[in-house]
């Protein structure tokens, strides 16, 4: 078996008829090259079947062009949206994404974070600003650029781009009060290390007692995020006697659990029950009734994620908070409550 040897940046520069040095502008900045020559140094590459140095580039810039990513989970389609826009944006900008997930779990965000450090991410997308001093620290001694996403916090360390999850949570809060629902269920996820959690909580707190409802009309039953989780949750309010004539839920997962489980216990939505949710995933438009829920901007938030992180890598200048707007989504999952039986 004859082995072919693996082409070289001066192989594609003889079959191209130009020097290495235009081969590599061709590649790298192929702006500074006339289009004829592109198309001759990439007719070249292609033929030969030539792969760039990885190694020697890396070596040359000091950086990977890799931009790490830590998500709370892969289960759900939760930050698919946003995670998607945000690699389409890297890549337009030359960079590769390298994704782990968290599973809400802050000592495995630790490990992620300096697993990816290791393997020479350039900088790191993170999600929610709840982390420990250590991390903070690390990251700081490192120089590793990390941007927060899905949260809004001018006051926050590390700079951020999403939308403030205590107002967008309050203006839904604000909807579902004025049809003049008293008695109030709310399915979260723990709270304790989740800032958008803890935000959306407080949110509905907060209306509440704008409303002059008492507190001790709210129910709370934190789980994980799953569909299975949120059926489990509604079960348990309905078994508890605690009678509420709506459900807020933490996110559009939880909310869609909850309402397979009233279908399933016989209780009508929106009839017997309210039911809302929070993101506006794919899935709130799928249930019937659609669920009433806030619309975030996920594409737009991981596109701009992705201009932002590679204008800190690259040492231009960048805001340090960027906030979007989250807006309410009425369907057919929310009605009043004298319409409740």
């Amino acid at each position: 078996m004859t082995i072919r040897s693996v082409p070289t940046l001066d192989d594609v520069a003889k079959r191209a008829a130009v020097s290495t040095a235009t081969v590599s502008r061709c590649l790298n900045s192929p702006e500074q090259v006339s289009e004829a020559t592109r198309n001759r140094v990439n007719e070249a590459v292609n033929a030969l079947g030539y792969t760039p140095n990885f190694g020697a580039r890396v070596m040359a810039a000091k950086r990977t062009n890799t931009i790490g990513a830590i998500i709370p989970t892969m289960e759900n389609a939760i930050f698919a949206r946003g995670l998607q826009a945000f690699q389409d944006e890297l890549r337009t900008r030359g960079y590769t994404l390298l994704v782990a997930s968290s599973s809400y779990k802050s000592d495995v965000e630790e490990e992620q974070v300096r697993a990816l450090i290791s393997r020479g991410a350039d900088g790191l997308l993170l999600i929610g600003h709840d982390r420990s001093a250590t991390i903070m620290n690390y990251l700081a001694a490192r120089n590793v650029p990390a941007l927060v996403a899905w949260a809004h916090d001018p006051g926050a360390v590390l700079p951020s781009i999403g939308f403030d999850n205590f107002e967008a949570m309050c203006a839904l809060a604000r909807q579902v009060m004025s049809l003049g629902h008293q008695r109030i269920g709310l399915i979260s996820a723990a709270t304790e290390t989740n800032d958008r959690a803890r935000a959306r909580v407080l949110a509905v707190r907060h209306v509440m007692q704008e409303a002059g409802i008492s507190p001790d009309n709210l129910h709370i039953i934190e789980t994980e995020y799953g569909i299975e989780t949120g059926a489990t949750a509604f079960q348990s309010l309905i078994d508890a006697g605690h009678d509420p004539s709506v459900v807020f839920c933490g996110n559009d997962v939880l909310a869609v659990g909850a309402m397979k489980q009233a279908q399933k216990m016989g209780i009508n939505v929106p009839s017997d029950i309210s039911i809302t949710g929070f993101d506006d995933i794919e899935i709130a438009r799928v249930v019937v009734p659609e669920l009433c829920t806030v619309h975030v901007p996920h594409r737009k938030m991981g596109a701009r994620a992705a201009g932002i992180l590679v204008d800190m890598v690259e040492g231009r200048p960048f805001p340090h908070t960027t906030q979007l707007d989250a807006t309410l989504e009425i369907r057919g999952s929310l009605s009043s409550a004298s319409a409740v039986r």
